[in-house]
């Protein structure tokens, strides 16, 4: 029953549940988390992304990608994008909406007792603070650069003979994506991850959310292609390193 696409959907679904489910407890009505800010939300989604990890490897992805623009830039280091590197990605995207889905079950009661469309969204995708396209792009483009180099760097025997992470990749990733978000997030809301925005996105598009209002898809391809870019440059660059 394992594999990578079971383990990549896996993986993004639990990644999802947890990486939205703080954002609906911070910005959903009568919530106990209600209100308790940005750091809660970057602190959960550095968790989210942890757990995520450990579930794609149980479920049998030995990549645990869980983004696209990881896939892509693992795919550049190889020198070959194909068939397998797709359906990866499309087992990110499934799972990425079931997780989001599973967060509106969650959160029933909630929906109807937040007035704001706005907020019911952004528990879903994300949508940048101040709305410039080309901005917002070079924003997502630089976190997941960062985020695919520096992964990249945790487990290059470049850094240390067996590579820096010795099998402490899962935290020390989890730790980056805290850092990105703390760091780079206040832009865009830091997708940096096709994925993650694109199946919550869809989510928020189907499901009957009361007074959900605009699924705001004239932003949704920044979003895509911004970490789809970030993600081949820092491939490109791993593999001019050799690693």
């Amino acid at each position: 029953m394992r594999s990578p696409f079971l383990g990549e959907f896996m993986g993004t679904l639990v990644m999802i549940l947890l990486g939205d489910g703080v954002v609906a407890g911070v910005l959903l009505k009568r919530s106990k988390a209600e209100n308790s800010g940005w750091l809660v939300i970057t602190t959960a989604w550095a968790f989210a992304v942890l757990c995520g990890i450990f579930t794609a490897l149980l479920f049998g992805s030995s990549a645990a990608h869980l983004n696209p623009a990881f896939t892509v830039a693992s795919s550049l280091q190889g020198g070959s994008f194909n068939t397998t590197s797709a359906l990866m990605i499309v087992a990110q995207i499934l799972g990425a909406f079931t997780g989001a889905v599973l967060v509106f079950v969650h959160y029933l009661p909630h929906w109807k007792e937040t007035t704001d469309p706005d907020a019911k969204r952004s528990v879903f995708c994300t949508a940048p603070a101040i709305r410039n396209l080309w901005m917002n792009f070079i924003s997502e483009v630089i976190g997941t650069a960062v985020l695919v180099l520096v992964a990249g760097a945790m487990s290059s025997k470049l850094v240390l003979s067996q590579g820096a992470a010795a099998g402490l990749s899962p935290y020390l990733v989890s730790c980056l994506v805290w850092g990105v978000g703390l760091s780079l997030g206040g832009t865009t809301g830091y997708a940096i991850n096709p994925a993650r925005d694109l199946g919550p996105r869809l989510a928020h598009a189907i499901l009957p959310i009361p007074g959900k209002g605009s699924s705001d898809w004239s932003y949704a391809l920044i979003p895509i292609l911004g970490p789809l870019t970030g993600g081949i440059l820092a491939g490109l660059i791993l593999r001019s390193l050799g690693t």
